[in-house]
């Protein structure tokens, strides 16, 4: 768990694809000091991370609900 730590939440990131919540990753935002300009572009990417987050979700929650009807396979050694 990288607990606010951007660089380990990038190495996680690039080893086992996960993505950081929303909220720690605003949390990282706000634990660096940026300028003005570089503070409005993140937020920007923030913005459509959030969004994309929340869809991705969605489509998560929805395969998953599919998968929670259906019944395991059998795990039968032959």
């Amino acid at each position: 768990m990288y607990h606010y730590d951007a660089k380990i939440a990038l190495e996680e990131l690039q080893e086992d694809a996960l993505l950081p919540h929303p909220v720690k990753l605003r949390d990282m935002i706000l634990r660096t000091q940026l300028g003005p300009q570089e503070a409005q572009a993140l937020n920007h990417d923030f913005q459509d991370y959030l969004t994309r987050f929340g869809e991705i979700q969605g489509v998560a929650r929805k395969v998953l609900e599919r998968l929670a009807t259906g019944q395991p396979k059998s795990t039968k050694i032959a």
